[in-house]
């Protein structure tokens, strides 16, 4: 019997490291499965099949240039990605989740509804819903303002780092109007008290002057992805009143965009304000800073 020597190709029993950094990295992309995907760097090296230093120092580059973030939780898909995937940076995304929300909240209210995102230090305007008050506000779809003079933008800017907050601005703010908060030292003092109040941002003449706002962030795994606000006359708008109704709505869109950090959800209320949502002791704590104070 005659014996065949067969060379075997190394690659039968391992796959060989792709020569190209393109074909690494679409590797390494390729192991997100979406928006929500979350994995460790051990899992993207499992997923990619390509070496964990390998993935570690690509991971690396890819974060710096915007298409993947790291976190505390470990790494997920950047704006660059989630952009070229739906040309939006999955805003399209966030409007559809949010849209019946933000329906509901006039509904109940009559008040003016937007939806923004961070932009930097900008809050681009998604969305905004409303009735004749709406046609004498300022704000309009895709229009920019800073983040610090709204309440959607402060309760976004809450949930991001102080050292982040500090980068996207310098030491002095440029004022809308006189109520503007004009320094860093007094937005961080706003910003804490954001923190106190479970996430709740007021503001009264910031943004413009006669209006009135109070706002929430959609947060996700890490950090604000959104954020949702009631905006009226500040003359007459009981914002204490419709707090609850911004808080619940800007949850209910987590839970949508992001099913895996909450409960199933509840059932929708009565299409009404009501007298109050929370016991008047709960709104005592939240509200832990007087009307006119917020500055």
């Amino acid at each position: 019997m005659t014996v065949v020597d067969v060379d075997i190709p190394a690659t039968s029993a391992k796959q060989a490291v792709p020569a190209s950094m393109v074909e690494r990295m679409t590797l390494i992309l390729d192991a997100f499965e979406g928006r929500a995907s979350r994995l460790t760097l051990e899992e993207v090296a499992c997923r990619s099949g390509l070496p964990r230093s390998t993935v570690h120092r690509i991971l690396d580059q890819l974060v710096r240039v915007g298409w993947v973030d790291h976190a505390s939780f470990g790494y997920c898909l950047g704006r660059r990605a989630l952009g070229m995937g739906g040309g939006d940076n999955g805003q399209g995304q966030i409007r559809a989740a949010a849209a019946p929300l933000l329906h509901e909240l006039h509904m109940q209210t009559g008040m003016v509804v937007h939806l923004s995102v961070l932009d930097g230090g900008e809050g681009v305007y998604l969305d905004k819903l409303g009735g004749r008050l709406a046609a004498t506000l300022t704000s309009r779809v895709g229009g920019r303002v800073p983040a610090y003079s709204t309440a959607a933008g402060k309760a976004m800017l809450a949930w991001v780092d102080p050292e982040r907050v500090d980068a996207l601005y310098g030491p002095r703010l440029t004022r809308t109007t006189d109520r503007t908060i004009g320094d860093l030292t007094t937005l961080h003092q706003e910003l804490n008290r954001i923190r106190r109040r479970r996430g709740l941002a007021f503001e009264r003449g910031e943004a413009m002057r006669g209006v009135a706002c109070v706002g929430a962030a959609v947060r996700g795994h890490d950090g604000p992805v959104a954020g949702i606000s009631l905006c009226g006359d500040a003359r007459t708008a009981a914002l204490e009143r419709v707090a609850p109704l911004v808080v619940d709505a800007a949850r209910e869109v987590s839970r949508t965009l992001y099913p895996e950090l909450g409960a199933p959800r509840r059932g929708r209320r009565q299409a009404q304000v009501p007298e109050s949502s929370w016991s008047p002791q709960a709104l005592d704590r939240l509200l832990s800073v007087p009307a006119g104070q917020w500055l």
